[in-house]
């Protein structure tokens, strides 16, 4: 387990190496005129020459690279070329905004997925028959449709939900909650859909096998034969198909974000986008990349705890 621990950690300091070169040159490209957009067009043309040479954007590429990327080895991410603040402090800000929205997103989808495909493979029948046409139709929606849907009928018509905004913890756990429930539901019903047809396909085939019925002449129980042995063997599908959906989950938030007025990472990202902040880029896709690598390190320890064989693959 150690070994598959310290195996991962090292192919994820690859992948942050590899997309950190491949995000610098993305990003490099039309910088030319970044300092004139930062200055505005009336702007002289000495400050602009000024400001490119403040920002190192006169160098080679690979001489702008090497410095970011030793401040990047000592947790440095540099500083905004807008405001001049620290990216750490500009991407920390909104950080609790995206990352009390994934968090709960990832509980819902888990828990809603493995009792939406507990129940359609064990019921069968008509309710199996509804639990995958719902999840067809929730796949298909796009997630935005689905917040703005929200939004308009429980947050402006019923005004049961707030419309807009985030609430920290620290200030009203209850007002956290409510800021966060449409967000939530708009976000998941997709991944629930998809975790949950996978999870139920897998799991009416691990409850045909011969084994499973060999278990139930024995008399074992009913819950520990779905849950020590069907689960267990049923959740490699489950967990890959989770583990991409909760990737896909990033582009989703930044968008959802932006129906809900939350201040997280979508809108810092799509600002930076739009006036070539490239240090502020760096950073959220820095950040992004160990959330995948940390997603992907979490599955493959829940898949070496249920299947002992993957320990050894």
């Amino acid at each position: 387990m150690m070994w598959l621990i310290l195996r991962r950690i090292g192919a994820a300091v690859g992948m942050i190496f590899a997309v950190s070169i491949l995000a610098f040159l993305i990003l490099s490209i039309g910088n030319d005129d970044l300092a004139r957009n930062i200055l505005g067009e009336a702007a002289t043309a000495q400050s602009v020459e000024g400001l490119t040479r403040e920002l190192g954007l006169d160098k080679p590429l690979l001489a702008q690279f090497l410095p970011w990327l030793g401040d990047l080895v000592r947790g440095d991410l540099g500083k905004s070329y807008l405001t001049r603040e620290p990216v750490i402090d500009v991407v920390g800000d909104r950080l609790p905004v995206t990352f009390s929205l994934m968090v709960l997103t990832v509980v819902v989808v888990a828990f809603a997925s493995t009792g939406l495909a507990i129940l359609a493979a064990t019921r069968r029948g008509a309710v199996d028959r509804a639990i995958q046409a719902g999840s067809i139709v929730a796949h298909a929606l796009p997630n935005y449709l689905v917040a703005m849907l929200l939004a308009s009928w429980l947050a402006v018509s019923l005004r049961l939900f707030p419309a807009a905004g985030f609430v920290p913890i620290t200030e009203s756990p209850y007002a956290w909650g409510a800021s966060l429930a449409l967000p939530v539901v708009s976000l998941s019903l997709a991944g629930i859909a998809a975790a949950a047809q996978q999870a139920r396909g897998a799991l009416v085939d691990v409850l045909a096998t011969d084994y499973i019925r060999t278990l139930r002449s024995r008399g074992i129980s009913r819950r520990s034969l779905l849950w020590r042995h069907a689960m267990r063997n049923a959740s490699p599908a489950w967990l890959t198909t989770l583990s991409l959906q909760l990737i896909g989950l990033i582009g989703g938030s930044f968008m959802i974000e932006k129906v809900f007025g939350m201040e997280g990472l979508g809108s810092i990202a799509v600002n930076s986008t739009l006036t070539g902040d490239r240090p502020v880029l760096m950073g959220i896709v820095i950040l992004t990349t160990v959330f995948v690598a940390t997603v992907n390190l979490l599955v493959d320890l829940a898949l070496a705890w249920a299947i002992p064989k993957a320990r050894v693959s």
